[in-house]
């Protein structure tokens, strides 16, 4: 592990996995189970490129480096954010695997190019403008609302940065899901696995993840629900695997379709 240079307000925390650590402050937003259940959901590439948008303070590229030999990038838009995510890298000693870069997703193919990754992750930000509750924090504000593109600028974004059969994965809200997959289709991204996230049995699903593949065959399925919560504040035991390392993957991700192509 490396050192690093922690300013006023910020923490140093443990990520429940291979002894990563994450630089966090109280004054922005701090990452949560969906950044988690996103970077175990994902069908990873053993080695090649991945791009992680909206990466924060780059919890999910440094989850995805105990699942992967890939190159990883972080793209992020806030200075800010995207600092203390160069910091953790430095910190995990993982410079020569993660690539930090602050800049606008609706602009990172002009740094990249058209078709250059396997995999896309991104946990984008959840309400549009102008609903929900505005915090006076700009960069909360920044990472609950799409202030800087909407959900179709990043499916779009998405869409440009992969290959031909690479995949995108996200999570998000499912009342925004009949939005999310006319976006995926309208950008040749066709869904091809989805899990809803309930907090408890017989609650609604709070969180939806969603995999599509870039000129993919139409073939969508519908994975088993997640379950938080068994009784009061206790981890069902698959939310306890990933929480305590047992587990680098959510259940069912590997798992080969009962038919046709995976594509």
């Amino acid at each position: 592990m490396g050192t690093t240079v922690l300013y006023e307000g910020e923490r140093i925390d443990h990520l429940m996995t291979r002894d990563l650590q994450i630089i966090q402050s109280r004054d922005v937003f701090s990452f949560s189970m969906d950044a988690v259940l996103l970077a175990r959901f994902a069908s990873v590439p053993k080695r090649g490129r991945i791009v992680d948008l909206c990466s924060g303070n780059g919890v999910i590229p440094l989850l995805l480096t105990t699942r992967t030999e890939a190159s990883i990038a972080a793209v992020e838009i806030q200075p800010r954010l995207a600092d203390m995510a160069e910091r953790s890298v430095r910190l995990n000693g993982l410079e020569e695997r993660i690539e930090v870069v602050c800049a606008d997703l609706r602009d990172v193919h002009e740094k990249y190019g058209y078709g250059s990754f396997d995999l896309v992750t991104v946990n984008p930000p959840y309400l549009p403008p102008g609903t929900g509750d505005r915090k006076l924090n700009p960069h909360i504000a920044a990472a609950r609302h799409e202030l800087n593109g909407g959900l179709d600028d990043i499916v779009t974004a998405c869409a440009r940065l992969l290959k031909t059969g690479g995949k995108v994965a996200m999570v998000h809200r499912p009342q925004r899901l009949a939005d999310i997959l006319v976006s995926l289709r309208a950008n040749r991204l066709e869904p091809k696995r989805m899990r809803f996230v309930h907090p408890r049995i017989g609650a609604e699903a709070n969180m939806v993840l969603v995999e599509a593949a870039k000129d993919g065959k139409p073939e969508l399925r519908m994975l088993p629900p997640l379950i938080v919560y068994e009784q009061g504040e206790t981890y069902t035991q698959e939310l306890l695997d990933i929480y305590e390392g047992g587990s680098t993957e959510l259940a069912f991700s590997e798992a080969e379709p009962e038919s046709g192509e995976r594509a």
